[in-house]
Formats: structure tokens, sequence, C-alpha cells
């Protein structure tokens, strides 16, 4: 029990729920521990529960806990899910830890892992150095280019996101994760451009950009480093967090990470706010009021295939085999206009 009041200080001490998430703490009684989530069974909280997130340094080798302390409440020591040992989100209230993918449909995360708008988690592996369409519409196209290494011993590649490449109007939005032979966690690894111009925010945590050319678009820093969220008013707000595979990770999984490069990639979250009834791709499929998901959801690993409908020739190519992205609009329209409700 020692062990969960000595906690240490590499953990944010971050606000929560009217709580505080501190590095120690000494409580009159034992703190409340996080309960282990049953295999299969996904998280659910309230509505409006409030969250944060906390992060431990990748380098540490012990899982290290800090406790949240809730006015009127007892403490309770969390410590991040096995899936995100190093980042995750913390609902104080309720002693809860989730992976990001794990609890907010639209999301892609990791060997690509992806949420859908149905709430049900799915696996799409594609294939290393290709692109993908993830979503499909009349005016919005977002490919996904997928970096990884092959294992011989398996039939497919390890993947990851590294970048997207997000098409509408006449306009090109890039956003992709830096690679990087070392990681360092206090150097920036995401990369935005926006029409072949480079998008340039402050190192601060809540730094923000707007595009002189389309106020409508905006850039954040959720973190110091490596975490933005982007939106398009009316359109889309996505977040994307950089983040690299660690040696316990390739040791665990056999990725077969080398000291050349640490595959660095992103972790994604997607807000829609209005796509059509015909969209489509690898996520957007699933957002259609008449999808109808075919996959077996009780499987360890839900796998989606049918990759070659999915396949671009580039990364900001809407020439996907799904492709509903026909529509072209003057620079001087407003994206959001002809997006269907």
């Amino acid at each position: 029990m020692a062990a969960l009041v000595q906690v240490v200080a590499v953990a944010l001490a971050l606000w929560c729920c009217g709580a505080a998430v501190v590095a120690s703490a000494a409580a009159s009684s034992p703190p409340l521990v996080s309960p282990k989530a049953k295999p299969g069974v996904r998280p659910k909280l309230p509505p409006k529960t409030k969250l944060t997130t906390i992060t431990f340094s990748p380098h540490h080798k012990r899982d290290y806990q800090v406790t949240c302390t809730n006015t009127g409440r007892r403490p309770c020591v969390v410590s991040c899910p096995s899936n995100c040992p190093n980042k995750c989100l913390v609902a104080c209230a309720y002693c809860l830890t989730f992976c990001m993918c794990d609890l907010f449909p639209g999301t892609s995360c990791g060997d690509p892992r992806f949420t859908g708008a149905d709430g049900n988690t799915f696996y799409f592996h594609g294939k290393k150095e290709q692109d993908f369409c993830i979503v499909t519409d009349a005016d919005l196209h977002i490919n996904a280019h997928f970096i990884g290494n092959h294992n011989p011993a398996m039939k497919r590649d390890f993947t990851w996101i590294q970048s997207l490449g997000i098409s509408f109007g006449d306009h090109r939005l890039y956003i992709g994760a830096r690679r990087a032979a070392e990681w360092d966690d206090d150097e920036d690894h995401v990369q935005i451009t926006f029409d072949g111009e480079p998008v340039n925010v402050d190192a601060a945590k809540g730094a923000h950009w707007v595009s002189a050319a389309l106020p409508s678009l905006s850039v954040s820093r959720t973190d110091t480093v490596n975490a933005v969220a982007v939106e398009l008013d009316g359109v889309f707000a996505i977040t994307a967090n950089a983040v690299p595979i660690t040696d316990d990770d390739s040791r665990i999984h056999h990725y077969g990470k080398t000291a050349k490069d640490t595959l660095v990639h992103l972790d994604l979250g997607y807000k829609f706010h209005a796509l059509s009834g015909d969209v489509d791709g690898v996520l957007g499929q699933t957002y259609r009021p008449t999808y109808a998901n075919r996959l077996n959801i009780t499987a360890k690993m839900p796998i989606m295939g049918g990759a070659d409908k999915y396949r671009s020739s580039g990364l900001f190519s809407p020439d996907c085999a799904v492709s509903r992205f026909h529509r072209r609009r003057t620079a001087g329209d407003h994206v959001a206009l002809g997006f269907a409700s």
C-alpha cells in the first residue's frame, strides 16, 4: 500500500471533476483503486462526465500511478490501461481510466484500431507506405498514409497512421507525424501544412492559430508539444497526438522497431458535423444511417478487410474505389456550404 501513497512526480498534475490529480496523497482512509475493466465490455460513463488526460514517461519501466483527490470523496488510485500505458483519460468522479480510442466513437489509434460512429471497435491494417481513404463524402475527403514493418512470421504488415491528407473545396490540409530515430518527449513531432504552407503554432498549451485565408480553420495545442486539435467550423474537429513505438511495445508485440526509426505515428480523434447519408471510407461508412456492422464484434480483433476498395494513389488523391468526393469550389466559397445536414 505504501507504493500507492508514494506516487512519483512523473505523472502530470492536472485538475478534473472539481478534483485534483496529484502526484502524492496522504489520506486518512485507504484510497479506492481503479477497477479492472471486464474483457469485451466497453466502458460507459454518464453524459457530460468531466475527463482529463494523464501522461506517464514511456522511459520508466514500472507502472506509475496517480491519486485523484475528489472533494468529499475518498481519493482513488488510477493507472492507465495496458493498451495505452503512457497516456489516457481519467474520470476522477468514478475512479476510471480509459484509452482515448476505447471511449469515443470516431477514433483511430495504434496498429490501426478504429472506433466507428456505432461505437464498435475494429482493426484495419491496410499496407505500409500506402494511402487509404478513411472518410469520403461529396465535399470532404480524408486519406491516411500508413507506415509499418513487415513481420515474416505473419501474413500482414504491422501498420500505423503517419499522416492525414484532408481535401475540401480547393484546399489541402496535411497533418503528419515527423519521423524520428530517437524519441524526445520535449520535441514536437507534429507537422501541419495548409495549401502547402507550414502552420506554425507556438509551443505552449492552449496556443491558437487561425488561417488568414480561411478564418473558419484553426489549430490549437492541447499540450505543449505533440498534441493538437484542428477544426474547420461546421465541418470537422480532429485531435492528433504524435506517439512513438517504445522498446517495450516492440518487445511485447514483436513490431521489429530498430534504432533507426521509432515509428512515430498519430493517434486520432474525429468529430464530424455535416456528413451526408452517402459517406463512405474505412471510418466514414460507419456514419451512414443505413450502416450495418457485419464484423464479428465479439472477436478479440474484429478486422475490416476490403483494402483494395479503400486504396488511393496518393495522400491527396480522391480516387479510391468508394470515393464520393466530386464537388470542387472556388477559393472564396465557404467550405461548410453544401454539406448535407
